[in-house]
């Protein structure tokens, strides 16, 4: 089986490349009766896309929506959803001089090995581009998630190469402050500093790595299964699927190596959760916390700076990488790792309805955190 479909009762199929005419997805499992048109997808596409900023890539796409199937007279019927955008500001001879090579830390030589045939326009299918049809159909999930549930996903920048904010409590963070910015950063008064610290990079010909957070408020305890169907197990799959992934961690993460199990264990009162180093799951479970899952991107490995590599016919080259690229994709990935979280949820909700739809709500049910 090919490894494009992503979900179980909610599934979405990615298809196309950085530089082909199109990419597009097919959603399958999504509920009717939901209001949907093209214009819903505007909002989070937008934050996701190049050329808005000095600090990322430079290709512009209108990223336009065109739903193909799945809706009638603008709701959901139940039926596949298929949608489609059309790529219109591809640069392909920026390739032409790596088309027979193979660029360190790239997955040019991943897929050759396996395929025995590449597309060097873009990287391809291995190209971030592939992740816009993950927010358009995260952009499905979240407005069900909401509808239904009442569940918010957000997400923040929480590392810059060796820089971090000075806000880190989720609870604490003020999201119009994240969405002013083009870092999709909590503090304010940080950006000009950020902003100096990428103009230097960009300057330099080199790359830096990245860490997002995203946290998902109003969860309700069950979602989830054991074992195997475990939601941060699905989590973790999820975003280690993105781009240039290379660490996921939910809750407190790696960072529980160095804690006691009497400072980690989350305590639970009647008036709530006194802490959340589990990240919301328990068991594989959602126990009704909010949701939290931190996601490390590497520095992009397509640099101008010169390094040695190999050709296609095994000899030895000087690898330059021109063209339009991020010197930190971890700036635009926010709303990925927002949809990745969205997909999620709305499939181990399906799944739960499926199979737990009789069991009624179960007492005590804890509050999530303690307030005040």
């Amino acid at each position: 089986m090919s490894s494009n479909r992503f979900g179980q009762l909610f599934s979405v199929t990615t298809f196309g490349e950085s530089h082909g005419p199109a990419i597009g997805c097919v959603i399958d499992g999504c509920p009717p009766g939901i209001a949907l048109a093209p214009e819903d997808f505007a909002h989070d596409l937008a934050r996701r896309a190049t050329g808005k900023s000095r600090h990322t890539s430079a290709r512009r796409e209108a990223d336009a929506v065109e739903i193909l199937s799945g809706v009638y007279e603008g709701v959901t019927t139940g039926t596949p959803i298929a949608l489609l955008i059309r790529n219109t500001d591809q640069r392909s001879k920026d390739y032409a001089n790596i088309a027979a090579q193979f660029r360190p830390g790239h997955a040019d030589y991943a897929y050759w090995q396996k395929y025995g045939i590449r597309d060097p326009r873009g990287g391809g299918r291995s190209s971030a581009r592939e992740t816009t049809m993950r927010v358009a159909a995260g952009t499905i999930a979240k407005k069900w998630l909401a509808q239904r549930h009442g569940v918010q996903v957000h997400g923040w920048l929480s590392q810059l190469g060796e820089l971090v904010p000075s806000v880190s409590d989720p609870q604490a963070i003020d999201w119009t402050v994240v969405e002013a910015n083009p870092f999709f950063w909590p503090d304010a008064a940080q950006v000009p500093e950020l902003e100096a610290y990428m103009d230097a990079l960009r300057k330099s010909g080199d790359s830096v790595g990245a860490r997002v957070t995203v946290v998902a408020d109003g969860v309700p305890p069950g979602w989830g299964a054991p074992i195997y169907g475990k939601l941060d197990g699905d989590l973790a799959a999820a975003m280690m699927s993105i781009n240039a992934v290379k660490g996921v961690e939910v809750g407190d993460g790696f960072a529980s190596v160095a804690q006691r199990g009497s400072a980690h264990r989350d305590l639970m009162t009647p008036a709530g959760f006194a802490s959340n180093h589990a990240g919301g799951v328990l068991g594989g479970i959602s126990t009704g916390q909010q949701i939290v899952v931190s996601t490390a991107f590497k520095p992009t490995s397509s640099l101008r700076l010169p390094a040695d590599g190999v050709d296609v016919d095994g000899n030895v080259v000087e690898v330059i990488t021109t063209g339009r690229h991020d010197p930190c994709v971890g700036i635009r990935a926010t709303p990925i790792c927002e949809a990745m979280l969205a997909l999620v949820l709305m499939d181990q909700a399906l799944r739960h309805r499926a199979q737990c739809g009789d069991v009624g709500e179960v007492g005590p049910r804890i509050p999530g955190r303690i307030d005040g």
